[in-house]
């Protein structure tokens, strides 16, 4: 299977896909860019990722939003990391066709543990804002 590219998502083209996630490429698929060690993320929503409301599910963001935090743990470095717990915040809704974008920020890091924030938004308007303990996993 090929890699999704952003063009195909209307996302610009210095974006990039994670590969290896089934369950990331079946909710989106998701894509991100460092830019000077901060982490930017991206995802067009589709009417498949809405609920009854016609709004994107609650749980379709909080799985963005995990994506987004643990692309800044990792600094997009290809390193295996795994969500300890995640808060979320809901502060709008999305529609389908909106591209959601995603900042996230490192607080504090230690050995294995990050700590991280990050907010989700459409255009300039935040969505969710979030935050985060991601353990990084020993390579083997």
């Amino acid at each position: 299977m090929t890699s999704p590219r952003p063009d195909e998502f209307d996302i610009p083209s210095h974006f990039q896909h994670w590969p290896g996630d089934n369950a990331e490429d079946s909710i989106g698929p998701f894509f991100y860019f460092m830019e000077d060690g901060d982490s930017c993320t991206a995802f067009r929503a589709q009417p498949r990722n809405c609920n009854s409301h016609g709004s994107v599910h609650g749980g379709v963001l909080m799985a963005f939003a995990d994506y987004t935090l643990c692309i800044a743990a990792n600094g997009g470095a290809h390193q295996s990391v795994v969500t300890v717990s995640q808060n979320n915040e809901f502060i709008a809704p999305v529609q389908a066709g909106d591209l959601i974008s995603g900042r996230g920020e490192v607080v504090r890091s230690g050995g294995s543990i990050v700590f991280v924030r990050g907010e989700l938004c459409v255009g300039d308007e935040t969505v969710l804002i979030c935050s985060a303990v991601i353990k990084r996993l020993r390579q083997s």
